[in-house]
């Protein structure tokens, strides 16, 4: 298996892992961030329903043709979701990195988020 390969199954059962103990509820959504080579996307998902209540992603048109770095842009989408989340009427979440590390553009979304007023 190539070490590629092998990067991605890893991230997969560490997401696994994490999911066992990892539980969206109606009072305290999951904060889902998916990082891709060129993307980030952030959902706010209430595990019970299996409802998306707040959702941002780089692929959005404010930002799609942006010059700005990754981390930049994840500093922005983390902001998005968090106001969208508390429009929507949630204040608390449980933040779900997918098994990615935490740090760079994973970490960088996240504490915008924490400013922006989501509390994890």
């Amino acid at each position: 298996m190539t070490q590629a390969a092998s990067r991605g199954v890893a991230r997969q059962k560490r997401h696994e892992r994490i999911r066992l103990h990892t539980v969206g509820t109606p009072s305290r959504p999951r904060l889902a961030v998916f990082r891709s080579l060129n993307h980030i996307y952030a959902q706010v998902i209430d595990d019970s329903t299996g409802r998306t209540l707040a959702a941002a992603s780089t692929l959005e048109p404010e930002l799609r043709g942006s010059r700005q770095t990754k981390t930049e842009e994840a500093k922005i989408v983390g902001r998005l979701v968090a106001e969208r989340a508390r429009s929507a009427g949630v204040e608390r979440v449980v933040f779900d990195r997918a098994g990615f590390r935490y740090h760079g553009r994973i970490k960088s979304l996240a504490d915008a988020a924490r400013e922006a007023g989501l509390e994890f």
